[in-house]
């Protein structure tokens, strides 16, 4: 028994004429007559009672008209949900982020579901050459990342600026300074991720102090913000440094973070996408990312 007997059956017990019925089914009346006989060979009964005159169910007939209907509407449902979820799928963007975004990835967010609201955003973290790695294969539509670099295969869309606020102690003399310059942490260990894990951030905070006039003495390594900023407030004086979108998320008990200057480090954000034509939930993305970069955050008090 094949679903497609099944079809022609019904169409046939419902026109109760075979040639009706061919028409609805857009073939000629002899694929539909062959296909009925060979389900009726299958069953072992006759399904329609034909004469020149008519044609009508067979008690046999009757009895599974209501099954082919069941099986041909499960048929129907099966379809509906392969294509919804081919639908879900096509309208999930799959974007690469990273830690420090703070009330930036708060605002692509917001301006992504106000664009795209029937559209679903998924978020994945990962090491930024995993990121873009994934990008390039097609795993991910997009990825943010900070600081300019050569990404082959891949264009990178410019996004906002994100100054560096540094966190210091809130017992260091320094912390009563509404800005702090950055030649005056010379005398403070520095608690920095390795450039191996951040080499972007790194060499900006590297090349900022040497403008300055110092090479920062390093303290133990950057771990986790929390962990970190406890040694920071509570330990022996050090300093870090945050990007402002995080630094004004992270109100820490013994710490301040305080606007640099002198210079002032500052850290583009890109996003990497693939140079193809976007597909509309991707430009609704762009669009979020350029209108969360619009307008400059506030420095935390």
């Amino acid at each position: 028994m094949e679903i497609r007997q099944l079809e022609y059956f019904l169409t046939v017990a419902e026109e109760l004429h075979f040639g009706r019925a061919a028409e609805r089914l857009h073939i000629v009346q002899s694929a539909v007559s062959q296909q009925v006989r060979r389900l009726e060979r299958d069953l072992g009964v006759p399904l329609f009672a034909r004469t020149t005159r008519a044609v009508s169910l067979t008690e046999a007939g009757r009895r599974l008209l209501p099954h082919a209907r069941e099986v041909l509407a499960a048929r129907t449902r099966a379809r509906e949900a392969v294509e919804e979820l081919r639908t879900e799928q096509a309208a999930t963007l799959r974007l690469g982020t990273s830690a420090g975004l703070g009330a930036r990835l708060e605002g692509i967010l917001a301006g992504f579901a106000r664009l795209a609201p029937r559209a679903q955003l998924e978020l994945v973290t990962a090491a930024t050459e995993e990121r873009l790695k994934r990008v390039r294969s097609g795993e991910l539509d997009a990825t943010l990342l900070r600081g300019d670099r050569s990404v082959p295969g891949l264009e990178l869309l410019p996004l906002w600026e994100d100054a560096l606020m540094v966190a210091l102690p809130a017992r260091h003399d320094l912390a009563v300074r509404g800005t702090i310059a950055l030649a005056d942490l010379a005398d403070l260990p520095l608690r920095l991720s390795g450039r191996s894990r951040n080499p972007a951030l790194y060499d900006l905070v590297m090349r900022s102090c040497e403008e300055a006039g110092f090479v920062p003495v390093l303290g133990p390594e950057f771990t986790t913000a929390q962990d970190t900023l406890a040694s920071v407030g509570y330990g022996k004086p050090s300093w870090t440094v945050f990007y402002a979108p995080h630094a004004d998320q992270l109100p820490v008990p013994g710490v301040v973070f305080r606007p640099l200057s002198d210079p002032a480090p500052v850290m583009r954000a890109f996003l990497a996408v693939r140079p193809d034509p976007p597909r509309a939930e991707l430009r609704a993305l762009i669009e979020a990312c350029h209108g969360t970069g619009a307008e400059p955050l506030p420095h935390p008090a």
